[in-house]
């Protein structure tokens, strides 16, 4: 990513642009999933934090340090490769997952390099015209050498810990442990390798412009540089995100929000750069199978409380999501609120 000339395309709406003044954010719940508390305090701290923040940090997870460290720095070394090496893996509008540098976020160009690969390989989506499924397939590069194993193996771990949290979460809302497990038979996560190069206009730019995630859950690695902040539900304030040791972010997404009849929001956040440090992240983005009608739970409607959002096909949704990050668009993007119902 070139840093002589800033292209404007980089550069967010005066309302967007970051603030210079950070707010560190302390509420954020850190939750300790192995540490003395009660089965029973576990999922009401849960569901506290789903319900005021939308976001909350995990410790003592289950997720060997070895396997986070060693994708960690399989990252590193594929984002320091020459750009033609990075090319080789280049994703376009036929084959999805791979290298790109070129993304938009709200219609404006998010300062970050990034790799995508799918949790199933091959991951089954809607055709683009609608007439059956298509197969996604990953892109792994030559090098380095063991980046394709760190992942898969990072991959196999992170899961466990999604399926616990699931049910935690599944729990706090008073249903099964069990009761999303079903939706994810066909998953399409995927995970996304970010790189975040030193900025000369972090008043201006944004790595992630601010946006809210349209799958189920993001478990996120980042790294102690730091730049993560969320839009505070009490008063809208941006808050960044500390970073802890070994910690996870967790949050709520979009269908979580639909699933639960709005007990639990997702909510917006975005990415800070700065002109000094390079930073990397590593989402796992846990999506349901293509062919899942999103929709309010029966268990969490009734006539008091009817459903807010009327169904849709999460794959059709999400393939069209994944289109828009290719190319700038002159009308929003697709959003759960073109879903939801007039009261």
């Amino acid at each position: 990513m070139g840093l002589e000339v800033i292209d404007e395309a980089f550069v967010q709406a005066p309302e967007h642009r970051p603030k210079l003044t950070i707010t560190e954010a302390e509420g954020i719940p850190l939750i300790d999933l192995s540490g003395g508390l009660t089965d029973d305090e576990l999922v009401t701290e849960i569901g506290k934090a789903c319900k005021q923040w939308g976001f909350f940090q995990v410790v003592n997870h289950g997720v060997p340090a070895e396997k986070r460290r060693r994708i960690e720095a399989a990252a590193r070394e594929f984002f320091a490769l020459l750009s033609e090496e990075k090319k080789k893996v280049r994703r376009n509008e036929v084959r999805v997952l791979g290298y790109y540098d070129t993304e938009h976020t709200k219609n404006v160009r998010d300062w970050k390099e990034v790799f995508d690969f799918s949790v199933e390989d091959p991951v089954l989506v809607p055709r683009n015209d609608g007439d059956g499924v298509q197969k996604w397939f990953n892109q792994w590069p030559d090098k380095p050498a063991d980046l394709r194993e760190a992942c898969e193996e990072y991959v196999k771990e992170v899961q466990k810990l999604c399926e616990k949290l699931m049910g935690l979460i599944a729990l706090s809302l008073g249903l099964p442990a069990n009761r999303f497990n079903g939706f994810f038979i066909d998953q399409t996560s995927f995970v996304r390798l970010n790189h975040y190069p030193p900025c000369p206009i972090p008043h201006l730019a944004l790595g992630v412009g601010r946006h809210k995630d349209a799958g189920a859950l993001t478990v996120l690695a980042q790294d102690d540089v730091g730049g993560l902040e969320v839009k505070r539900k009490t008063d809208g304030e941006w808050i960044r995100v500390k970073p802890t040791p070994n910690a996870f972010i967790i949050n709520v997404g979009d269908i979580i929000q639909v699933w639960s009849n709005e007990r639990y929001e997702s909510v917006e956040h975005r990415v800070m750069v700065n002109s000094e440090r390079e930073r990397f992240s590593i989402p796992f983005f846990l999506n349901p199978a293509h062919y899942t009608m999103v929709k309010p739970l029966e268990e969490l409607t009734d006539e008091q409380n009817p459903a807010k959002y009327r169904a849709y096909n999460w794959g059709k949704f999400f393939t069209t999501r994944k289109g828009s990050n290719f190319r700038k668009l002159n009308v929003e993007n697709i959003q759960i609120h073109h879903f939801r119902v007039s009261e």
